[in-house]
């Protein structure tokens, strides 16, 4: 047996069952090896993206999605989409061939390790024949642990010596201590006598709370606090309808009713959530709280610059229930932040009529969004991506269903229809919607061919200003010239047809709604474009520009 067929062994024994990249000389011996043991091979049409597929199959799988790259070039294409991943926190080992070990001189050689450090990843190199199946092994260890992305590169002489490794393989889960582990007690019983002195509490649930499937917890530490809800953008709409007390996102993308509630807070409890100055306003949010912060991680420093006042190192779900029982002893307080009035308030966030901007051929943003959420049904999926666009559907969303969103993780555009393509393929092939700003998706446009190569349904609504849109704002409110950021685009809803897609021309909310429908009755690779004002400024950048209470 050859190395590479050790390899591949060993990858299929990690529970690899899809694999997105681009075959080349140093990574196609592999990759033959991988198609003859069942693994699915997902041929892309740019290194880089098919990383950006492996992070959402990741996203989506609660597993290390696997991406493929031959040496030098088509390594460092993977470079924006590691990043992205990184600063995601998303589990992905690269399979990297690598030019013979040593040869410098080789066209295509690239120091690989430091090409990894650059691009915040870890890297493990399959120096000696023998130990390639270790070497995937702690390649997938490292990816399952630190949640990060992790470069394995296989140098091509290396992999095809024979191999000599006898010893049977240990998949890196049964490595891993799954145990859930508490808080310690002293530290559980102090939260609770906080918790219990308090009288506004706001409860912050982010993905580390979703993730350890702590929302029967939550709910439950809701009703022992008299505490109101928020989440954070990466868990937007989670446990909406479960609540009456549902105050939204916390932060900067939070609605104005929402955020004056929050600023009476006196304890706020984060289960799962970074407390990123994006979440807490660098503090400004809840000046009068104290902070309860609840993270499986050794410690975390909050957005304001400093530790919670009681940090909770341990599983969510198991920590809550404890920190709950501490509270059942206790009691409920007699004052508490949930009430009749408080339950109303919160009720009508999102109602409030909006002045549509009226301008013929193009829909105002807010009015595209609200179209789009009532139109798709909710058991479909939404990936949110970045840019000024994206901020229209971060705010604006309101329909129970799960969001995915991609802003902040390196503010690149165009990552998020590559991870759409991965989530796709990671949740079995089930419809997912993706909006996304017109330079955001015609940047990796070609993808959208494979996508209608492997049939996956998915629904890609452009919110097109035919421009920049973030740039095309910013240049006004700096003094700069607004039409150097603006790039007309062709009818993209043809262009998906050119490419065996399905695609419509949306610039009337009928037209809109009539695709959507279209898409949900079959599913299957599509393209919205959706024309939208630039004369809408989002109410983050007002916030952030003009100091506007909205």
């Amino acid at each position: 047996m050859k190395v590479y067929e050790a390899l591949a062994d060993a990858f299929i024994a990690e529970g690899t069952t899809d694999v997105f990249g681009m075959m080349g000389d140093a990574n196609m011996h592999w990759m033959n090896a991988m198609a003859e043991r069942g693994a699915r091979l997902y041929e892309v049409r740019h290194e880089g993206c098919g990383l950006g597929m492996a992070d959402g199959w990741s996203r989506a799988a609660g597993r290390p999605g696997v991406v493929t790259a031959t040496s030098g070039p088509g390594v460092s294409q993977l470079a924006t989409s590691l990043l992205a991943a990184s600063r995601a926190g998303s589990s992905v080992v690269a399979f990297c061939g690598e030019v013979p070990l040593g040869d410098e001189s080789a066209v295509q050689y690239l120091d690989q390790r430091r090409f990894a450090h650059a691009t915040e990843s870890e890297f493990i190199r399959v120096a000696k024949g023998e130990s390639a199946q270790s070497a995937v092994s702690r390649a997938f260890y490292v990816a399952r642990t630190r949640h990060t992305p992790v470069l394995l590169s296989a140098p091509m002489d290396t992999q095809k010596e024979e191999f000599t490794g006898g010893d049977e393989y240990v998949p890196s889960s049964e490595l891993i201590d799954t145990t859930r582990l508490s808080a310690p007690a002293d530290l559980v019983t102090k939260a609770a006598r906080m918790i219990a002195g308090s009288r506004k509490v706001v409860v912050i649930a982010g993905r580390g709370a979703r993730d350890a499937d702590a929302g029967e917890a939550v709910l439950q530490l809701l009703d022992l606090s008299g505490g109101i809800l928020a989440t954070t953008l990466q868990t937007k709409l989670w446990l909406r309808g479960a609540t009456d007390f549902h105050a939204g996102i916390s932060g900067l993308y939070g609605s104005k009713t929402a955020q004056e509630l929050m600023q009476e807070a006196d304890c706020v409890i984060a289960v799962g959530a970074s407390l990123n100055h994006y979440t807490t306003e660098y503090g400004y949010l809840y000046p009068e709280a104290k902070y309860i912060h609840l993270d499986n991680a050794p410690s975390v420093v909050m957005g304001t610059g400093r530790l919670a006042d009681c940090y909770l190192q341990g599983d969510a779900r198991v920590t809550l229930q404890a920190l709950n029982e501490e509270l059942s002893a206790i009691g409920r307080p007699d004052e508490v932040f949930q009430s009749a009035e408080v339950a109303r308030t919160l009720g009508a966030v999102g109602t409030e009529p909006i002045d549509y901007v009226q301008e013929p051929g193009r829909l105002d943003p807010r009015q595209a969004i609200r179209t789009i959420d009532a139109a798709l049904p909710t058991d479909i999926p939404i990936v949110l991506g970045s840019g000024h666009q994206t901020d229209f559907g971060t705010m604006l969303f309101d329909r129970p269903r799960r969001i995915v969103s991609n802003y902040g993780m390196f503010g690149a555009i165009g990552q998020a229809p590559l991870i759409t393509m991965g989530w796709v393929v990671g949740t079995g092939n089930r419809p997912t919607a993706v909006v996304e700003g017109d330079a955001s998706f015609i940047m990796h446009l070609a993808e959208f061919e494979t996508a209608c190569r492997y049939g996956w349904p998915m629904l890609v609504v452009v919110m097109n200003d035919e421009g920049l849109g973030a740039e095309f704002h910013k240049s006004k409110v700096s003094g700069l010239r607004e039409d150097l950021s603006l790039i007309p685009s062709r009818d993209l809803g043809n262009v998906a047809r050119a490419l065996g897609g399905e695609g419509a021309l949306a610039t009337t909310t009928e037209e809109l709604s009539q695709a959507i429908a279209a898409y949900a009755a079959h599913p299957r690779p599509t393209v919205i474009d959706a024309r939208i004002t630039r004369q809408v400024l989002s109410t983050p950048y007002r916030r952030l520009w003009y100091a506007e209470e909205v």
